[in-house]
């Protein structure tokens, strides 16, 4: 029994992007590289269908990067507000142990 063979999603540009650029024959890659044809038409037919998604990640990418820039905002106040605590815990003990002496 066989495994099946996995390409990279790089793999899979470059063979297409071989065939849209004429550099080479879907056949031609086909052979060397052992593919089934119709392996190589889905690969094209998907890189085509979803080409113009290639122009919306600029858009996904400034999103993540607003979302980042708020954790870290918001990681940054919660690490100051706990360092408070701490501190105000710490002098809290301290002035209850005093006043347990004093009596």
């Amino acid at each position: 029994m066989s495994k099946r063979r996995r390409f990279t999603s790089a793999f899979k540009a470059q063979i297409v992007i071989s065939i849209l650029s004429g550099e080479k024959t879907p056949g031609e890659l086909c052979r060397a590289h052992n593919l089934h044809p119709n392996v190589v038409t889905r690969w094209k037919t998907e890189f085509v269908e979803n080409a113009a998604s290639v122009f919306d990640k600029g858009n996904t990418n400034d999103d993540q990067e607003n979302r980042t820039a708020e954790l870290e905002r918001m990681v940054g106040r919660l690490t100051m507000e706990n360092e408070v605590l701490k501190k105000a815990s710490g002098l809290l003990n301290l002035s209850g142990k005093d006043n347990g002496r004093s009596s």
